[in-house]
């Protein structure tokens, strides 16, 4: 990613409480991942598949935070590796970061296991995940909690693409995917034409429905929360910058940009303490609507009046050094290790543990 911009931020409750000095029970903590190296790249594959694992580095980097709360780490990895050591897992409480094989439930994998075995772990459980992870689903139920979102139409058959009543331009997307995949500058279209061809490489390319939502021209902002229910709280709103504009127009986050240097995290972000307020409200509400656990993500777009729309709730969200937690820690004037920490102590609070 590009250079962030650092400034110093005001206390939080978060703040308080990643800092506050107090005797913890140590923990032996399970880590469940998935790495890139892992997955093998076949010849129908998209260039895309593997984009939702984690780096070997990663997965080092947060097994050190971790310790450095005074915990014991035990690596188990994906969930194959947990299915042959699971009747023999001496853990406390898992970590869980893996992103599962296959399917719109892949995320939902380890967590159910470790629910039927009553063993507790960090982050959402299955039904989140799996809601979340299928983009239909997470917004028919933000739209049930009227939590805004671009409005919407599921693609089946690229054949059958009629009259949608929907104004251009609009975005195509994956139903039942993360990590931007599957979206490209190609993913926003401004005919029927246009519409019918992406639509039908969504589908195909990916073997699911494509996602047609409203696309909207503005700006795009993402807010990493922490904590339950109540209690939860929004940590600094972060500005998409691409190409050095923070005013995107029709640009938008592509599964390329994510691996250029045209892409950048601005923190703080260029917005008026109004619409930073009303981004952290809207983020709080997507995040409980959804039921999220301990962290996650909410990704916003802004239109040009300032009217906030949510795009997706990620319960599973990149802990990579690159990506928004360690832009946030660096902008708190705290540690990547405080914040990774302060995330098991919301689930050891959660389970009554701590």
């Amino acid at each position: 990613m590009g250079k962030s911009l650092l400034f110093l931020y005001p206390r939080t409750r978060i703040m308080a409480n990643i800092g506050a000095k107090k005797k913890k029970a140590r923990k032996i903590v399970g880590l469940t991942y998935d790495i890139k190296p892992d997955y093998i790249l076949k010849d129908s594959d998209p260039e895309d598949a593997n984009a939702e694992f984690d780096h070997p580095d990663t997965i080092e980097v947060i097994k050190d935070a971790i310790e450095s709360g005074g915990h014991k780490v035990v690596k188990i990895g994906n969930v194959r590796n947990l299915l042959r050591r699971i009747k023999k897992l001496d853990v406390d409480i898992v970590f869980n970061i893996a992103e599962g094989l296959s399917g719109r439930n892949r995320e939902s994998e380890v967590p159910v296991i470790l629910e039927m075995e009553g063993i507790p772990f960090v982050g959402a459980d299955g039904l989140s995940l799996g809601l979340t992870l299928d983009k239909v689903m997470a917004k028919k139920v933000l739209m049930s909690e009227g939590v805004p979102t671009p409005s919407f139409f599921q693609v089946s058959d690229a054949g059958k693409v009629d009259g949608t009543g929907a104004d251009f331009p609009l975005i195509v997307k994956p139903r039942q995917e993360g990590s931007s995949k599957g979206i490209s500058d190609k993913s926003i279209v401004k005919n029927r034409k246009d519409l019918i061809r992406q639509a039908e490489w969504v589908i195909r390319t990916y073997k699911q429905p494509a996602l047609v939502e409203s696309f909207i021209t503005g700006s795009e902002f993402t807010v990493p929360v922490i904590g339950n229910g109540k209690d939860a709280e929004a940590l600094p709103v972060v500005q998409i910058s691409i190409n050095g504009k923070t005013n995107l127009g029709d640009l938008c986050y592509t599964f390329s940009r994510i691996h250029s240097n045209t892409l950048c995290y601005v923190c703080p972000s260029r917005i008026t303490r109004a619409l930073e307020k009303k981004l952290k409200d809207v983020a709080l509400k997507a995040y409980n609507a959804v039921e999220c656990r301990d962290f996650g993500r909410v990704d916003i777009r802004v239109d040009k009046r300032g009217n906030p729309y949510v795009l997706e709730i990620n319960p599973l969200p990149s802990l990579s050094t690159e990506d928004v937690f360690m832009v946030v820690a660096r902008y708190m004037k705290i540690s990547y290790n405080s914040i990774i920490n302060r995330i098991i102590d919301c689930a050891l609070e959660r389970y009554g543990m701590l």
